[in-house]
C-alpha cells in the first residue's frame, strides 16, 4: 500500500521519509515481528505504509487493536552484517512496526 501521508484516523505519521531511525532492542517475551539482527541497528526511514493490526497480539489470539503504524526502512548491509564485504551501496528494505523505532543520533 502506498503512503498517503496521514493513517486512517487522520494523524501524520511520527517518521518522515528520510528519518534516521534505530530499531529498539529491547527484550521483548514472547512472538514479535521483529527480527534479532536488526535489533540495536541503525537505518533510514523510506515511507509510511499503512496503519495495520498489530501482528504481535494477533499471534496470541487478540484481535490486534489498537492498530499501529508501519514503515519501510532501509539498512546499509554493513551496518547489518559486522565485515560485510559487499558493495556499500548494497541495502536492505524491511517493514518495521512504529513501536520498534526510536530516533538515531
Amino acid at each position: 500500500m502506498a503512503a498517503t501521508g496521514t493513517d486512517k484516523a487522520g494523524a501524520a505519521p511520527a517518521y518522515a521519509p528520510g528519518t534516521r531511525v534505530r530499531i529498539r532492542a529491547d527484550a521483548h517475551p514472547g512472538h514479535h515481528r521483529t527480527p534479532l539482527y536488526i535489533k540495536g541497528r541503525r537505518g533510514v526511514v523510506v515511507q509510511y505504509v499503512e496503519t495495520a493490526r498489530n501482528p504481535e497480539t494477533l499471534a496470541y489470539g487478540k484481535d490486534g487493536t489498537p492498530r499501529v503504524p508501519v514503515y519501510q526502512v532501509r539498512f546499509a548491509q554493513a551496518e547489518l552484517w559486522p565485515g560485510y564485504h559487499g558493495p556499500r551501496t548494497d541495502t536492505l528494505l524491511m517493514d518495521i512496526l512504529e513501536h520498534w523505532l526510536e530516533r538515531a543520533e
